[in-house]
This record gives structure tokens, C-alpha cells and sequence, in this order.
């Protein structure tokens, strides 16, 4: 009866995408709202739902709407972001430990990679999946909280880990740059791992698309000046290229 009950509430949720404790009680009135709560809490152990406050939410539901969501990103620019790839191939051969950030610009990068060896240290679970398919590639993933939305490994066991990885290229993704702000990323966590990969980096690559520029996130990871190379698409505006140029960065 009770392994009945479990499996109905999960279908409830799995086919409203969430389900709010009161509603449960609604369907439910002979049972406590204490008896409730602890089947929510198998569903949760059992990967099924995740407890938010007043209920739960479908994690498959809640995983296709982040698919859905960074699939809409993998397409927007896509030229712009192949373009920014192919120019970062040049990085590739000469070196012994890459790093390769999370985005859509770094899957596309991923997916151009020609099959050399090579160690690259990630903390993207979709790229580092990507890369299995390099028979060649030595893959180091990073350990963490993952962000579901990006697809992102952060917090402090990476940065942590990253401490102790000496890098080669660092290939850097942000999410805005502006004259006064720097490279910027809306993620605290992710802010704090890219920069500690950029002081560990011996050359630290930011890989940006034309979009970004002007746009301004919550957290400044690195001004310009602490950027070896910048790689961006040809719709680059000039302003951008004199304040690299002014702080000895490189801009391919």
C-alpha cells in the first residue's frame, strides 16, 4: 500500500513537472503531513524528485527545461563561436596540460580538436564527454557542485584541485566584458574557479564571442590586463581591440 502511494505521488509529479505539499494533502487526507514529507524524501534519495520549499519538483523535468535551455545557447551565434574555435586550434601541439572551461563556445572548441595527444582538465561534464570521443585526449574532470544550467563543475574542492595542476593553456569562457568591469561571470563560484585557473595558467586564452561585449554580470573574474590572448569573432569592435593592445593583451 505504502510502496503504491510512493510510486502515484512520484507519477503525480513526474506529469505536473512539481508538486506542492498542500495539493498532497488535498489528495491524501488521511495521511499526516510528517507521513507526506517522508515519501517526498524517498522520491529525493531515489533520484527521482528534489525538495524545494512547500513540495518537490520533477528532476527530469527540471533537467529537459536546462537542456532545452543550453541547446537554445549551442545555437545562438554559432558561426561566431566555430570561428572563435578554429582560431584557438593554433594553441593546440605544443603544449603538455590544457585547460578547457565550460560554455557553447568550448563545445564547439571540443568538437574542432584534431586526435594529438594531449591532457585537458575540465570542469564540464558534457565536454569532457565530448572529448571521449579523441581516442587521444587524457581527460581530468573536476570534482564539485554542478551547475545544472551551464553544465558546470565549481566551489571550493575544484578550486582546490586546480591548485595542484600545473596548466599549460588555459582556455577561459565569460559571459560579459565592459571597459570598467573586466571579464565578468554571473556564477560567484565560477567566478572564484576561473580565477584561480588563470593565476595557475602559464597562458590564460579568453574565448568570447562579440555579444558579450558591453554586458555586464555580478562577478568580475579578471580585468583585461590579466588576459595573455583574447579570441573573439570579426564583429569585434575596435575599442575593445585598442584597450587590449593598451594592456599587452593579444587579440586574434
Amino acid at each position: 500500500m505504502k510502496a503504491e502511494r510512493i510510486w502515484a505521488i512520484n507519477s503525480y509529479i513526474q506529469i505536473h513537472g512539481e508538486v506542492h505539499l498542500k495539493d498532497l494533502m488535498k489528495l491524501y487526507p488521511n495521511l499526516s503531513e510528517m507521513t507526506l514529507r517522508r515519501d517526498i524524501d524517498y522520491l529525493e534519495s531515489q533520484g527521482y524528485v528534489v525538495r524545494t520549499r512547500g513540495g518537490a519538483k520533477s528532476i527530469r523535468r527540471l533537467t529537459q527545461i536546462e537542456e532545452d535551455a543550453y541547446s537554445k545557447r549551442s545555437i545562438e551565434n554559432a558561426d561566431k563561436k566555430i570561428e572563435i574555435g578554429r582560431k584557438a586550434l593554433k594553441f593546440f601541439g605544443n603544449a603538455t596540460c590544457y585547460y578547457i572551461d565550460a560554455g557553447t563556445t568550448m563545445m564547439h572548441l571540443s568538437k574542432l580538436l584534431p586526435e594529438e595527444p594531449c591532457f585537458i582538465v575540465t570542469n564540464a561534464p558534457n565536454i569532457a564527454l565530448e572529448l571521449t570521443r579523441n581516442p587521444s585526449a587524457n581527460i581530468l574532470l573536476l570534482g564539485g557542485n554542478l551547475n545544472r544550467e551551464h553544465y558546470s563543475v565549481s566551489g571550493a574542492s575544484a578550486v582546490e584541485q586546480i591548485k595542484s595542476i600545473n596548466i599549460d593553456v588555459a582556455f577561459i569562457a565569460a559571459s560579459g566584458f565592459s571597459e570598467q568591469s573586466g571579464f565578468t561571470n554571473g556564477n560567484y563560484n565560477e567566478s572564484e574557479l576561473k580565477r584561480t585557473i588563470i593565476s595557475r595558467a602559464k597562458q590564460s586564452v579568453l574565448l568570447m564571442d562579440s555579444s558579450k561585449y558591453d554586458r555586464i554580470l555580478p562577478f568580475t573574474f579578471a580585468e583585461i590586463g590579466e588576459i595573455d590572448y583574447l579570441i573573439s569573432d570579426s564583429a569585434l569592435p575596435k575599442s575593445i581591440i585598442d584597450l587590449a593592445k593598451k594592456h599587452n593583451t593579444n587579440v586574434l
